[in-house]
């Protein structure tokens, strides 16, 4: 495996700087498979929560492929688009059909349903799967605006007393879609969506965060260099005491020496 280019230490975050987003992806993809590993040791059953987005195919490729007892493992997912099933290509859980759950068989995979006529009962209904039991385990990105799973700057709380909830998409969220290649256009792209609040990632016991790419390097350094506030959601990550940023040149490519 491809060692770091570069590290540091941003208040609490790990940093680590790969010179390609193939050898981010393996990084982090290692680095979480050993921590899921090391959980089902300890407690003989696992719970992890994965990201869904192209950033993410590299460290989904190399976590499917790791040595893990995947039937002690439960999985959630992030997000999903108010008014998508999880037949349509821009579903998340179908991204997690494909990149996942193709792969792998894990003891349950639980899906945010979209298209529920009642959203408030659905977000109650995924709260209360989420609040189980500890979550051991998450993988995310870092999205162009700064957000963390669909939670844009003008809707960012980091003591949000809601673990999921309805949010609006801000245009710039909603450009990246396009950009991603998930949709022909803006206007293509749904407006709202349930996705898991800030507090609700963040009660994750380890975080592996993959952002490769020219199109984040200004959400990076503002992530890791411009004051702490939901102006910038991902900011947040540097509260946690486990977390670690996987970086290629790229993304990295705005941080001062």
């Amino acid at each position: 495996m491809t060692h770091p280019l570069r590290e540091l230490t941003v208040d609490r975050l790990r940093v680590q700087i790969f010179p390609d987003r193939a050898a981010l992806g393996e990084a982090a993809g290692t680095a979480a498979a050993g921590e899921i590993a090391r959980v089902l040791q300890e407690k003989g059953s696992a719970r992890v929560i994965l990201a869904s987005a192209p950033s993410q195919n590299e460290l989904l490729t190399t976590l499917t492929e790791s040595a893990i007892d995947w039937s002690r493992v439960t999985l959630f997912h992030m997000d999903e688009y108010v008014g998508v099933d999880a037949q349509s290509p821009a579903s998340f859980r179908r991204y997690q059909a494909e990149h996942v759950l193709s792969r792998i068989k894990p003891a349950t995979f639980h899906g945010i349903a979209g298209e529920a006529s009642d959203t408030e009962s659905e977000c109650a209904r995924y709260k209360r799967l989420l609040n189980e039991s500890p979550i051991d385990v998450v993988c995310l990105g870092i999205g162009e605006n700064g957000h963390l799973a669909f939670v844009d700057p003008p809707f960012a709380d980091f003591n949000d007393p809601l673990m999921v909830k309805i949010v609006e998409l801000d245009e710039m969220c909603r450009h990246q879609q396009v950009h991603d290649g998930c949709f022909p256009n803006l206007d293509a792209v749904p407006s709202r969506a349930i996705t898991l609040t800030l507090p609700a990632l963040l009660r994750g016991k380890a975080l592996f965060c993959a952002v490769p790419g020219p199109r984040k390097a200004q959400a990076v350094q503002d992530t890791l260099h411009g004051p702490m506030s939901p102006v910038c959601p991902a900011t947040i990550l540097r509260t946690h005491p486990n977390a670690t940023l996987y970086l290629d040149k790229d993304s990295a490519s705005l941080l001062r020496a």
